[in-house]
């Protein structure tokens, strides 16, 4: 659990460090990534062996390797956060792909990128008929996202129902089984693959 937390807090100093023309002053850090004092200098002192950044005084600083990757961060949150603005206000898109960021992979990414082309939202779990899809939303409050997403059910994911039980679906996604019960199920938004 605190190595997860460490590496969010990670991604997150990388993030508004890039979003702050790749200089902050350290005292400013704690208010704007909102963790506690140990995971920031924790997450600093990691950063620092990583050559990622660089300190001098109160002030970091990103490497040029360290540009690179807080590029990919800002690049991955910006596609994720325009795919939900379709569907939800700039504020739930921003708390959506600040979220989804330390979650997914890649090829997620790739394949929301694909969903962003696709004129439908997709249909509620409970009333999706075919076997296999790709999750297009998950309308939960951001607490229960969070959770759900971190258990890997996110958009962009290839979802399998393999039963329909009388109170849940059981689905595969990423060769991992959950049952979900109606409730959840009917607030995730699957589309034909």
């Amino acid at each position: 659990m605190e190595n997860d937390i460490l590496r969010i807090v990670k991604e997150d100093l990388l993030e508004e460090l890039k979003r702050k023309n790749d200089k902050l002053s350290s005292l400013l850090i704690e208010p704007e990534i909102k963790v506690s004092r140990f995971f920031i200098s924790k997450a600093i002192g990691e950063l620092k062996k990583e050559d990622l950044i660089q300190t001098k005084g109160e002030l970091i600083f990103l490497t040029e390797q360290g540009n690179k990757k807080a590029e990919s961060i800002v690049r991955k949150h910006s596609i994720i956060e325009n795919y939900f603005k379709k569907t939800r206000s700039k504020e739930e898109a921003w708390k959506a792909a600040s979220i989804l960021e330390h979650y997914v992979s890649m090829k997620v990414i790739d394949n929301i990128k694909k969903l962003s082309t696709f004129r439908k939202e997709g249909a509620p779990l409970t009333e999706f008929k075919q076997k296999e899809g790709l999750i297009t939303d998950i309308i939960f409050n951001v607490g229960l996202f969070e959770r759900v997403v971190s258990m890997g059910i996110c958009p962009g994911e290839k979802i399998s129902i393999i039963n329909r039980l009388p109170n849940s679906i059981v689905v595969e996604i990423e060769n991992k089984k959950f049952a979900l019960d109606l409730s959840i199920a009917k607030k995730i938004k699957v589309l034909k693959r």
